[in-house]
């Protein structure tokens, strides 16, 4: 454990005595450090999974005689390059409205969708061109806003050939919230 080391010198007959050092033996703490690391790590509960509940609709035996769903309660959202979403209710009639990706724009207007349309009903379309990351963003906001009804759905042609011709001709009201 601890050892104290002391020799004597003798110079022209006398004899001094050498300052003692004190030499310690680490080990123990060492292995009492490594005996605590591994009891907190053991211990220790990590960061547990985080999931977003989705409530899935019960499965229909007879699904010819489904109610349709009304098309002016319909809100399209379509998740586009470079962080843009571009919306629409209804059909998709030019002109598109697109919006920078954040929080607080497409939350406002899910919001405002919400208080102005009894039964709202939203599509998500995510594009070849969107991210990950923006998917699960309208997810939140979804959930965030209080629609209760939402589909994700591939984006078709004649919304990638909107957006297309909207990004060319610049007739795209960029709203920024």
């Amino acid at each position: 454990m601890a050892e104290i080391n002391s020799a004597s010198q003798a110079t022209n007959g006398k004899v001094r005595s050498k300052k003692a050092s004190a030499r310690i033996d680490m080990t123990p703490m060492v292995d009492l450090a490594f005996l605590l690391l591994t009891f907190f790590m053991l211990t220790t509960t990590f960061m547990k999974p985080y999931v977003m509940k989705i409530t899935m609709p019960e499965e229909v035996d007879n699904t010819t005689n489904q109610p349709p769903v009304d098309v002016k309660k319909v809100l399209t959202l379509v998740l586009g390059a470079k962080n843009r979403v571009y919306w629409y209710t209804g059909y998709a009639k030019p002109p598109l409205t697109a919006t920078d990706f954040s929080s607080t724009g497409v939350r406002k207007l899910l919001i405002e969708k919400k208080a102005s349309t009894k039964g709202l009903y939203v599509f998500i379309k995510p594009s070849a061109q969107s991210r990950y990351q923006n998917m699960i963003d309208v997810l939140d906001e979804m959930v965030i806003a209080g629609i209760e009804r939402y589909s994700m759905i591939e984006t078709t042609k004649e919304d990638t050939k909107l957006i297309k011709e909207m990004d060319l001709t610049s007739e795209v009201i960029v709203r920024k919230d």
